[in-house]
């Protein structure tokens, strides 16, 4: 397999890999335990949990943005 093609194919997988552990975690924290939703009033627990879904949903479109801004380069250019 050639070397950008590679590096491109492991890009992906990253992507993807991150992408679903984020999805995973926020679900089951939102969903399962019930952070998600707001029942009678707004509870410390809630506000906690979107407070971490905004900053870690910045921190994954920072790590993607990071990741795919970087030029992929062919073996003769380094």
């Amino acid at each position: 397999m050639e070397p950008i093609v590679k590096r491109y194919l492991i890009r992906i997988l990253n992507t993807l890999s991150v992408s679903l552990l984020w999805l995973a975690v926020n679900s089951t924290a939102g969903i399962m335990y019930d952070l998600a939703f707001i029942h009678e009033r707004m509870q410390l627990k809630n506000l906690l949990f979107y407070t971490w879904f905004l900053l870690s949903l910045g921190a994954f479109i920072w790590y993607i943005v990071w990741l795919w801004r970087k030029p992929l380069k062919q073996e003769d250019d380094e």
